[in-house]
């Protein structure tokens, strides 16, 4: 039998620090070992005892949970955070801000009908944690190779961005660089459900081009950025290609797998690139879009917030080519340099 995965609980509330404890521990299988009462006794719990998965709080005392998720997810082998608070509503700017830090995920202590919801919590906590937990065990080794001077190559038809932990500012930075393309450029970063709204608006202002959430059987166009609100896949339509929102029910969503499969299964050369996060989403549909003749691109180790991602999508393909967000722009604007 398997260890209790370690959690740590972080609120400056002892009532909800007690119910969390509960709430976490009901089925045996997460453990508390330990609790914080604001964010620097947060990052200290962190250091000692090193929990695969941390449940923040947003407002607290002497450092709010935004400014300790990012200075946790700057620690060597951070953990999983999901931020549980009344602030961290979808669409809200709270939410945005903790993913931005560093967070995997949040979840309200709210329900529709307002005010604390422990029913709610006690439903949705534990499958986040464990999950996240688990994503958080990437690959030990990966072949990332360093990058050198490209040989004459025809540019791609598309190109597919994948993201998880880390991804907004990692996003912003890249399409910053790169600039409009010419091709279309569609973006699977893992969030929660009606998030996308607000990071489309956050993106566009940040890389200074446009940034849209994707709908359903719309054709993709080049000159944006098409941010993925759930599971899509890629599908020709009159000549072109489109895009089909279907949602699996994944934990994590949108799928960068499915994406870059789609494209795959349209003999589509697409370029895929793999940017910060938690797991190995990406690895399987760049392996598949290789095989394609597309190109792959992964964010270097020591720029990402958190390596698994890129680190599994290079050891799948037995080495990457390897950028800084900015670098990884530059690198696609060039695509097309005369």
């Amino acid at each position: 039998m398997s260890p209790p995965i370690p959690v740590l609980v972080v609120d400056d509330s002892a009532f909800m620090r007690m119910a969390l404890r509960r709430i976490i521990e009901a089925d045996g299988d997460l453990r508390v070992v330990a609790e914080a009462a604001d964010g620097e006794a947060a990052i200290a719990a962190v250091r000692q005892h090193n929990p695969a998965v941390v449940a923040m709080d947003v407002e607290m005392p002497v450092l709010g949970g935004i400014e300790a998720t990012r200075r946790i997810m700057a620690l060597p082998h951070p953990p999983a955070i999901i931020m549980v608070s009344q602030h961290t509503q979808d669409d809200s700017p709270a939410a945005i801000a903790a993913l931005a830090a560093g967070a995997s995920d949040y979840i309200s202590k709210e329900a529709g009908l307002g005010g604390l919801d422990l029913g709610h919590l006690d439903q949705a906590l534990r499958g986040r944690l464990r999950h996240w937990a688990g994503q958080r065990r990437a690959p030990a080794e990966a072949a990332l190779r360093p990058a050198c001077p490209a040989a004459p190559e025809a540019p791609p038809p598309l190109v597919l961005i994948a993201a998880s932990t880390g991804g907004p500012d990692a996003l912003a930075a890249l399409l910053a660089a790169s600039g409009p393309l010419p091709v279309p450029v569609l973006i699977a970063q893992h969030m929660p459900d009606g998030l996308a709204p607000e990071l489309a608006t956050l993106l566009t202002r940040r890389a200074g081009w446009p940034v849209v959430v994707a709908t359903s059987g719309a054709p993709v166009a080049p000159g944006q950025a098409t941010l993925l609100p759930t599971d899509g896949v890629l599908l020709r339509a009159g000549g072109g290609i489109a895009l089909r929102l279907a949602p699996t029910g994944a934990p994590v969503h949108p799928s960068a797998d499915l994406l870059f499969r789609s494209a795959a299964l349209l003999a589509l050369p697409a370029c895929g690139v793999v940017l910060t996060g938690m797991g190995q989403d990406g690895a399987a549909g760049a392996a598949a879009l290789a095989e394609e003749g597309g190109r792959i691109l992964v964010q270097s180790s020591e720029t990402s917030v958190v390596a698994g991602m890129p680190e599994a999508a290079s050891s799948r393909l037995g080495g990457a080519e390897a950028h800084s967000p900015e670098g990884l722009g530059l690198r696609l604007r060039g695509m097309w340099r005369a």
